[in-house]
């Protein structure tokens, strides 16, 4: 047995949800679902990466991709010296045949002796099998930074809607909403009374359910409505004119530059909080420093370019990286495929949060940098 397995532990109980693959239907993306999956932890774990044309179902050329990465996977499994491998790489067969449609811009698969997963990911991805002692989840928190959960209020001057967008879908929010002001004239401002009462049922939901905010509403509501709110203090940006009964699909398409210039200004706040810890001493640079700092210290912010991906050895007690680039090392049992996915969940774990970054952003080609609690 290699020493990562050992290290790991190789759950060798034959695959419990193979029954179950067949049929099996996509998660949807959600932060907790993100960390549930992180939670697994048995070698081998199988993720299969794959970046595919949205439609009704995979397109011929994306099912040949996919089949070759199950065969990738497959020689890999065989490899190792495991009953319980062998059993994965039929669960990785069944899973991988039974992809249907439709599909998004991205797929993720994931197999493991206890645990098979489905995601469909609204970005592109780079096509990769992993094989690690946890799943490969970093292109997931990416596709969660890249459309992260946000709460989206129609406002018109009688009337307003709330809608959430967990994974970037937007569902309507039945509780507190929809609300009426039937004194309202028509062609009359809205009434401030009516605007209160709607930032008082909106406060009430992100209390339960904090997100950034989009706001959408024609001149002068969305003046007046900013002006009186008190819960706009993550106000990610808004939307001018009456969208009341737009079409969602139409929505997603207009809201999507809003939460990616949001996204931008979380990149900036990203690195100016870097900079800051860099000049009191509570920043390091680089994925070898970072692991061990991420270990002992208190994680506070993990700045990841989003293009770096990086094998690595790992001595055996957890502490010590060591970066390889030698392509024959890479599927090599001892060799985490990608030690970025091992840092980021790592960090999340003891409650830091990520930031993913534009590639080259990170001073000295670092590609990766942990800020730590002061």
């Amino acid at each position: 047995m290699s020493t990562r397995a050992t290290r790991a532990g190789v759950d060798t109980h034959r695959p419990r949800t193979a029954d179950r693959v067949g049929d099996l239907l996509p998660t949807p993306l959600t932060a907790a679902a993100v960390l549930g999956l992180q939670r697994h932890r048995a070698y081998p774990s199988v993720s299969l990466l794959l970046t595919t044309a949205p439609g009704e179902r995979l397109s011929a050329a994306d099912r040949a991709r996919l089949d070759q990465l199950a065969r990738a996977a497959r020689q890999r499994l065989l490899a190792v010296d495991d009953p319980a491998a062998r059993d994965l790489a039929r669960v990785v067969d069944t899973l991988v045949g039974g992809v249907e449609g439709p599909v998004d811009q991205g797929l993720g698969l994931f197999a493991s002796a206890a645990h098979v997963a489905r995601f469909d990911l609204p970005v592109e991805v780079v096509d990769r099998c992993v094989i690690d002692p946890t799943f490969a989840t970093r292109d997931l928190v990416r596709a969660l930074h890249r459309t992260p959960r946000h709460v989206v209020l129609l406002l018109a001057a009688d009337e307003a809607r709330l809608l959430d967008a967990p994974g970037g879908r937007l569902s309507p929010i039945s509780h507190g909403f929809p609300r009426h002001d039937p004194g309202h004239r028509r062609g009359e401002p809205a009434r401030e009374r009516f605007l209160r009462e709607v930032d008082q049922s909106l406060g009430a939901y992100l209390r339960l359910h904090p997100a950034p905010l989009v706001l959408a509403a024609a001149q002068p509501t969305l003046s007046t409505f900013r002006r009186l709110s008190r819960n706009t203090a993550r106000l990610a940006g808004t939307l001018t004119g009456n969208h009341l009964f737009s079409p969602l699909e139409d929505l997603q398409v207009r809201i999507r530059p809003v939460i990616e210039t949001y996204l931008l200004s979380r990149q900036a706040e990203a690195l100016t909080l870097l900079a800051q810890r860099r000049d009191q001493g509570r920043a390091v640079h680089g994925i070898e420093k970072a692991w061990l700092a991420a270990r002992w210290e208190r994680p506070e912010m993990l700045a990841v370019e989003q293009g770096y991906f990086q094998p690595a050895r790992l001595t055996p007690d957890g502490d010590t990286l060591t970066p390889t680039t030698e392509m024959s090392a890479v599927n090599a049992p001892d060799v985490l495929d990608d030690a970025v996915d091992e840092l980021i969940e790592a960090v999340l774990a003891r409650g830091g949060w990520v930031a993913l970054l534009t590639d080259g952003t990170l001073p000295a080609d670092a590609r990766v940098a942990l800020t730590l609690h002061p």
